[in-house]
């Protein structure tokens, strides 16, 4: 049986990475899906279309969780493509700008505070009327490994994945009355396009570091995603669940 048979989902930067891959996972298991992206209306199609072939709904839509109105314009439109209905939200949109704190500008500490951190509140803002309404819903936000060791050099990113924890653990508590579920998870180091661009030795020392060996792959990831947007979750709330290969033990 699918997992997220007759069940939808909002997903929030799905054209690449850790959020295709969820995108991938969940369609696979049965749900239809509205997901955004920014930059490339062409990889959102080929998505939408891949996403299709599994035999569900799948809706691209261009949208800044950041900026608060279009996270409000956004819900409105995935109830009209989803049928009045959403039963997931995947906070997953996010950014880095890396610099040490004594180079790092205000405008790169508050733009990666807006995109991975606001745009959780904007969403879930969003988001919440639908779901108290249903008495029923899941929100997984993706933070990192980061946000619970910190890491130099990521002031910024650290601060804003150690926020969605703090976030969504006080949501747990002021949604859990009304079948809310909030859930957090934890990537380690996944190997992504993005990590591609890494030199062969880097990423090759940050294997060896973790004690399974390897780098996370973004199925990994979504497989903990689908657990807690699934039903063999519903007595999981205001959890973090660190997909890091040991990295943290």
């Amino acid at each position: 049986m699918k997992l997220l048979s007759g069940k939808t989902a909002v997903i929030t930067g799905a054209t690449r990475g850790i959020g295709k891959g969820i995108a991938e996972k969940f369609a696979e298991n049965g749900a239809n899906i509205v997901f955004t992206y920014l930059s490339s209306e062409e990889k959102a199609k080929a998505l939408e279309d891949h996403l299709k072939s599994y035999g569900v709904e799948a809706f691209a839509i261009r949208s800044d969780a950041s900026d608060f109105e279009q996270a409000q314009e956004l819900i409105k439109v995935a109830l009209d493509k989803l049928n009045g209905r959403i039963d997931v939200l995947v906070n997953n949109a996010g950014i880095t700008k890396d610099n040490l704190l004594m180079r790092m500008s205000e405008e790169d500490y508050d733009r990666v505070m807006e995109v991975n951190l606001k745009s959780i509140f904007n969403m879930t803002k969003a988001v919440q009327r639908t779901m108290l309404k249903q008495r029923q819903g899941s929100i997984v936000n993706i933070s990192s490994v980061v946000g619970v060791k910190g890491n130099a050099g990521q002031a910024n990113y650290a601060a804003s994945k150690a926020g969605a924890i703090g976030f969504s653990k006080s949501i747990a508590l002021e949604l859990g009355s009304r079948n809310i579920r909030c859930n957090v998870i934890a990537p380690g180091f996944i190997e992504t396009e993005m990590t591609e661009k890494l030199n062969a030795d880097v990423v090759s020392q940050w294997r060896e570091s973790i004690p399974l060996k390897r780098g996370g792959t973004p199925e990994d990831v979504a497989n903990v995603t689908l657990f807690l947007a699934s039903d063999l979750s519903t007595y999981v709330t205001g959890q973090v669940v660190n997909v890091c290969g040991g990295m943290l033990t």
